[in-house]
C-alpha cells in the first residue's frame, strides 16, 4: 500500500488490525482475497489478512512479551509448558509445521512439544 488509509473506520479498527497483523487497504488496491468493510452502508476500506505463518511468528513474539521479553528458549520447563498450552489455545498447532516452529523457538524437540500437549490433554477433565 503506497498511501495511508485515513477513513474513520480504519482509524477505529487500527488496534485490532495491529493485534492480528492485518493491513488496511484502499478499495482501489483491494485484491479478491481482501475483506471489504462497509461504513454507513457503503464499502469503505479493505483489510488484508496476514498469512498463517506470520501469525505464528506474532504469537511467539507475544509469548516472549508475556514472559518479560525473555527468549522462549531460556524459559524453565514449567514456563515452556505454559507457552505450549497458551499457543494451543490460540490454534498455533493448526498451522503447517507449527510444532516444529514452536519446538525451535523453545529450544526443545518436537517430541517434547508433543509430550507437553499430551500431558495437557491428560490433565483436562473429561
Amino acid at each position: 500500500m503506497t498511501e495511508h488509509v485515513e477513513h474513520p473506520l480504519a482509524l477505529a479498527i487500527k488496534p485490532l488490525l495491529d493485534a492480528v497483523g492485518a493491513t488496511p487497504v484502499r478499495l482501489d488496491e483491494a485484491k479478491s482475497e481482501d475483506v471489504v468493510l462497509e461504513w454507513e452502508g457503503a464499502p469503505a476500506i479493505a483489510v488484508r489478512l496476514p498469512h498463517l505463518s506470520s501469525a505464528l511468528d506474532r504469537l511467539l513474539a507475544e509469548m516472549a512479551r508475556q514472559f518479560d521479553g525473555r527468549p522462549l528458549a531460556e524459559l524453565d520447563r514449567g514456563e515452556k509448558q505454559r507457552v505450549v498450552a497458551l499457543l494451543e489455545e490460540r490454534g498455533a498447532f493448526t498451522v503447517r509445521h507449527g510444532v516444529e516452529t514452536v519446538a525451535s523457538a523453545l529450544g526443545v524437540s518436537r517430541f517434547t512439544v508433543y509430550n507437553y500437549l499430551n500431558r495437557q490433554d491428560g490433565s483436562k477433565p473429561s
